[in-house]
This record gives C-alpha cells, sequence and structure tokens, in this order.
C-alpha cells in the first residue's frame, strides 16, 4: 500500500522503468502531482507491470498510488472486451477434484484455459485435490485494468472461499500468491490457512525425490511474471529448481528486477508497444544462449507462445520442465 512517508521522491520508480524514458525530476514532478490527487504523464503511459513497486529503495510501493490515481482519473485506455474478461472470471463455474486425504489442494484460480495441455499431470501433483473455478479468482489482475476497487472489495471474499477448500493450499497462478502474501495485508485480513507457491512445492518434491531426477543439461530463460513484483523473494525458488534438474539461467540484460513483461497486460491497449517489448524480450533470450523461455504464469505462456514460435525458441511452462527431469515429459 502507498506510503508517502516513505517517498524521497529519489524518481527510481520512474527512471528504471522500461517502458517510459524519465530523469529523476520529472519522475518527482509525476509523484508529486500524484500525491496531491492530480493527474499526470505517467498515468497514461503505464502498463500497469507493478516494476516501481519493486524499483523503489524505500518500499513506498509507488504503483499502489500510480493505480488509485489511474482508477481515480480513468486513465488507462483499456478495451471493454478486456474489461468483460474479468468480468467473466469470476462466473467461471467451480470444480473441486476430490484427491488424497491429507494431501494438499492446489488452486487454479481461472487459470486452467491457458495452460499448457497436461500441465498438472503425473507424480508430483499425484493426490492433490485441484480447486478451480470464479471462487478462487483472486482479482489481483485487475491491475491491468488500472483499477484496484475490485480487488479490494473481493479480497476478503477470495480468502474466505479458499479457506473452504481446505488448511493448505498450493496457488498456481502468481497473481492468487500475491493475493495471500501481500495484498491482504493492506487490506487488514487474516490469512486462516497455510500455503505455498507452486515453485515452492515443486521444489521440496525435488529436494525429497533427488533418486528421480535426470539432469537435463539446459540452458533456459525465464519469464518472470509481472505478480511477482509483489513477492520477489520467491525467485530463489527457480534458482533452486534449475540448480535440482540441471538447468543454467545464463545471466541475461532482461531478467529478475529488470524483466520484461510478457505484455498480456497491454498487448490490447498498446499493441505496437508490445510488439517491441516481446521482441526485445524473445531476442535477448536467444542472445544469451538460452535453448528455451521458461513460463510460470499461464497467461505469460499464452501470451508468449507466437513470438517464441516465430523466433524459433522453444516455450516451455515451468510444471512441464520439472517434469522432463522426472522422465515424464520428452526433453
Amino acid at each position: 500500500m502507498w506510503n508517502a512517508s516513505k517517498c524521497d521522491l529519489c524518481g527510481d520508480c520512474l527512471t528504471k522503468c522500461l517502458y517510459v524514458e524519465y530523469d529523476k525530476d520529472r519522475a518527482a514532478r509525476d509523484i508529486k502531482a500524484l500525491m496531491k490527487g492530480d493527474n499526470a504523464e505517467i498515468l497514461g503511459r503505464c502498463v500497469t507491470c507493478c516494476a516501481c513497486r519493486e524499483y523503489c529503495p524505500t518500499d513506498a510501493d509507488p504503483f499502489d498510488l500510480i493505480l488509485k490515481m489511474m482508477e481515480k482519473h480513468k486513465s488507462f485506455p483499456i478495451k471493454p472486451e478486456a474489461m468483460g474478461f474479468f468480468s467473466m472470471a469470476s462466473s467461471v463455474p467451480n470444480q473441486v477434484i476430490k484427491g488424497k486425504l491429507g494431501k494438499p489442494v492446489l488452486s487454479l484460480c481461472v487459470m486452467e484455459m491457458s495452460l499448457p495441455p497436461d500441465a498438472i499431470g503425473g507424480q508430483m501433483f499425484d493426490g492433490l485435490t485441484i480447486a478451480k473455478g470464479g471462487d478462487y479468482f483472486c482479482y489481483v489482475g485487475y491491475v491491468h485494468a488500472g483499477v484496484e476497487t475490485p480487488m479490494a472489495e473481493n479480497a476478503q471474499k477470495f480468502i474466505d472461499n479458499i479457506a473452504k477448500l481446505g488448511s493448505e493450499i498450493i496457488f498456481l497462478h502468481d497473481d492468487c500468491y500475491a493475493m495471500v502474501d501481500a495484498k491482504v495485508k493492506d487490506y487488514g485480513i487474516k490469512v486462516p490457512f497455510r500455503y505455498m507457491h507452486i515453485l515452492e512445492y515443486m521444489r521440496n518434491y525435488l529436494r525429497d525425490n533427488k533418486s528421480k531426477i535426470t539432469k537435463l543439461g539446459k540452458k533456459v530463460a525465464y519469464q518472470r511474471p509481472c505478480a511477482s513484483r509483489y513477492t520477489p523473494d520467491k525467485d530463489v525458488f527457480v534458482d533452486e529448481i534449475f540448480d535440482l534438474i540441471g538447468v543454467e539461467r545464463p545471466k541475461r540484460e532482461y531478467e529478475r528486477e529488470k524483466a520484461l513483461c510478457c505484455t498480456g497486460a497491454f498487448v490490447k491497449v498498446y499493441p505496437t508497444l508490445a510488439a517491441e517489448v516481446q521482441a526485445k524480450n524473445v531476442d535477448d533470450a536467444i542472445r544469451c544462449g538460452a535453448e528455451a523461455l521458461v513460463t510460470l504464469c499461464p497467461m505469460c505462456d499464452r501470451v508468449l507462445r507466437r513470438p517464441t514460435s516465430e523466433r524459433g525458441l522453444r516455450k516451455i511452462f515451468v510444471t512441464d520442465l520439472v517434469r522432463m527431469a522426472l522422465g515424464e515429459k520428452s526433453v
């Protein structure tokens, strides 16, 4: 949540932005205007990637300020059909597929339609209860519509619905994990269940089943989701998973804190910019010697299928990568 008392107007939030060109003075002017509740140029140029939240050295959370002002001034030019997706998400039919007693619940949110085929099959997920549908939609995606109100209004309902599933929850969707691990703190909501990200779950499984792993000996680039800006500490799980399965993550320009958005957040709003960013992202992965681009977010996976294919770069969903090392998927 935005904390004006922490902001020293250093400008890092906007000078580090990969989608606009700001110097410190210009950044400070825009932030001052937003603090007064006024409009500012950044509101009409923000792509809602959330990165400025992580760039801020004082944890003032400038993205929260930008998001609130975008909603106030209605400055994000989202298409009506895109807004319709968010409305539709909450009405997706629910389904809970019961697993074995004592096993955790894996929440898919409403992202199953964007997952690659058989993405959650195999031994790692055997016996888990699978929950999917509108009741388990976390509403964090609304940040990519330039509004925060639906997220705030529905956070408690989301937590209550998830709590009914069981006492231990695994979240596949990065947005859902961002809600339970970060955003609920802004709203003063307590989480009454144990939870973990799917990355942590897979890391734990691999660590406990090292004898089943065949090292892959691959170099891959990792596509970091926008929602990871709320929970950047879990990036360590990616490194640990890659180490366990024998995958190298070569250093490249656009990764970790400097990761580029897949552009799913703004591809319909700023299509020309989105195409440029996709090309820059994929070409950067190729230049670093990566044999594939590994995705975590189902939406990232869906959006990047065409640009990776066009440039001859293999795209692999992270669960499929792990299952290759377990001998369940073709390498």
